[in-house]
Formats: C-alpha cells, structure tokens, sequence
C-alpha cells in the first residue's frame, strides 16, 4: 500500500519536526517570546499526538511502522536546525514552511489512502489537513 509506505514518512517527519519544534520553543527571544512559546508548546503536543495515531494507523493496517532515529533521518523531508536564539520571524517562518510541507504531504497521503479504500486514513488525514489550514491562517494574522 502506497500510502503506509508515505506514512512512514510522515511519521519521520513528525519525529523530526517535534525535537524541531522544541529547539523554536526554548530558543525564541524578542517581545514576541512568550506568544511564540506558547504556540509551538502547542504545535510539539499536537504532533506528538499525530506521531503515536500515525504509528496506530500503521501498525492496525499490518505494517510495521519506523523506530529508529537514524531511519527517520534518513527518510524524512523536513530538516533539522542547530541550536541558535531565534527571532520571532525566523520561529514564524520555520513554522511556516513546515506547516505547509506537512500539509501538501498530508494531502498527498490522503489521496492515496482514498484511491486504496482506507477511509480511516482518510479521515486521519483530512483532519490534519484542516488544522494545518487553521495554524497557516494564524500566522499570516501574526504576521499582519
């Protein structure tokens, strides 16, 4: 199946994404720290929670979902950052971009899921899609 294959992925990327995440979350600085702390203490509890259902999902289909560091390093697509201060510019543009390449991922898994009947994926998915909408609309209204 095409799309648990992608999940894997995704479950890398979500693996990645979280310790990513977390460098924003202790590093940001600036009159923004404390709204922008708060955001991705959020957006890091939503993908922890994303991480263990797409695992579930994985494993529920018969798969065997990745484990491994080194495996999620290799295979996911988004990108770790050393540690720094960031500005709240840089946190809202890291953010940013993640979201949309976790979303355009997540459509695409969503649309192969559908082509191979697995409507729990499906729906899985759709929801993630439809809070990465929500989060991308908070960060242009940030952004002014």
């Amino acid at each position: 199946m095409k799309h648990i294959e992608k999940m894997n992925v995704y479950l890398a990327n979500l693996s990645i994404w979280n310790v990513k995440l977390h460098n924003l979350h202790w590093n940001v600085t600036g009159m923004q720290f404390m709204p922008l702390h708060q955001f991705t203490e959020a957006m890091y509890d939503k993908t922890f929670a994303a991480y263990d259902d797409v695992a579930e999902h994985i494993k529920i289909k018969g798969f065997k979902p990745l484990v491994k560091v080194k495996d999620y390093l290799e295979v996911a697509t988004i990108k770790e950052l050393d540690f720094k201060d960031f500005t709240a510019n840089e946190v809202l543009d890291y953010v940013g971009s993640d979201i949309e390449l976790m979303r355009d991922f997540a459509v695409e898994i969503r649309n192969l899921a559908d082509e191979e009947s697995d409507f729990t994926a499906v729906g899985l998915f759709e929801d993630y899609i439809a809070d990465f909408e929500k989060n991308l609309w908070f960060l242009r209204q940030i952004k002014g």
